[in-house]
């Protein structure tokens, strides 16, 4: 594991925005950004993910560094504690958390070194959230594919 700069499941919302379900399980490519996937940190890696980047600020419980020894951990990319606190994983607050975030990355100069990764090939976002469409990792993807690089604050 290297850093960068520094239980059942509930029902769940419909997804915003929509995704199939293959994207949710990290099983194909984001259309919005080619070449980057997402996968929960509990998920054992597939060929084809490429550079694995955990993307929470937290290291994901019960995983010791050795379960994730492969992964880059770049946890400035990750919501700030206050927005993440605020946010709770609750559905409802999924828009107005991706419009603060995307508002976050766009001042973030760790959003360049995921560019960079990405441009050099394919890139699975790492997360340890049990909701597989309200999470950071599916927001900063779609940051990601929906954000030319000039837009942000590098």
């Amino acid at each position: 594991m290297r850093t960068a700069n520094s239980s059942h499941d509930a029902p769940r919302a419909a997804p915003e925005p929509e995704v199939s379900g293959d994207e949710r399980h990290g099983r194909s490519s984001r259309p919005d950004a080619p070449g980057l996937r997402i996968r929960r940190a509990y998920q054992a890696r597939e060929p084809g993910d490429g550079r694995r980047v955990l993307v929470d600020r937290l290291w994901p419980r019960g995983l010791s560094k050795h379960d994730l020894e492969d992964v880059l951990w770049i946890r400035d990319v990750a919501p700030s504690t206050g927005l993440r606190k605020w946010f709770g994983h609750k559905p409802e607050r999924w828009a107005e958390f991706r419009r603060r975030y995307f508002a976050e990355l766009r001042v973030n100069p760790a959003v360049k070194i995921l560019r960079d990764l990405i441009a050099a090939g394919p890139v699975t976002l790492i997360y340890g959230a049990h909701d597989e469409v309200h999470n950071q990792a599916a927001a900063l993807a779609d940051y990601l594919g929906q954000t030319p690089a000039q837009e942000d604050g590098q």
